[in-house]
């Protein structure tokens, strides 16, 4: 059984990894951010108000480490504009500000360590 589930959130798409190891789950993570970004921005929307690129996620990338009590979380959105927000927490999340020197993949590695 893996112990590690990557769920990557794009538009109405849904899909789901399961990873043995935790670098396993965070390449594929960094793939996918890849992948995702590759296929551009979103355009800015007006709806009550407008709404640019950087305000809105275009994707959701979720890595948990499936266990029932013990259960951790962590992830990134991809926004509009291409820029990655790592965070903690599944339904609760906190997002994670990383220092100048560390990477999204090394932020979302050492939440799920913790």
């Amino acid at each position: 059984m893996a112990q590690f589930k990557l769920t990557i959130r794009n538009g109405p798409r849904v899909e789901r990894e399961q990873h043995e190891t935790l670098s396993g789950a965070i390449e594929a993570l960094s793939a996918s951010v890849r992948a995702i970004r590759a296929e551009g921005g979103l355009p800015e929307v007006s709806m009550l108000r407008s709404f640019e690129p950087g305000q809105r996620v275009k994707a959701r990338l979720e890595i948990s480490t499936g266990r029932l009590f013990r259960r951790r979380e962590a992830g990134v959105d991809v926004m509009g504009d291409g820029t990655v927000v790592p965070y903690s927490g599944g339904s609760t999340r906190e997002h994670l500000d990383p220092r100048e020197s560390e990477s999204f993949e090394d932020v979302v590695a050492a939440a799920l360590r913790e």
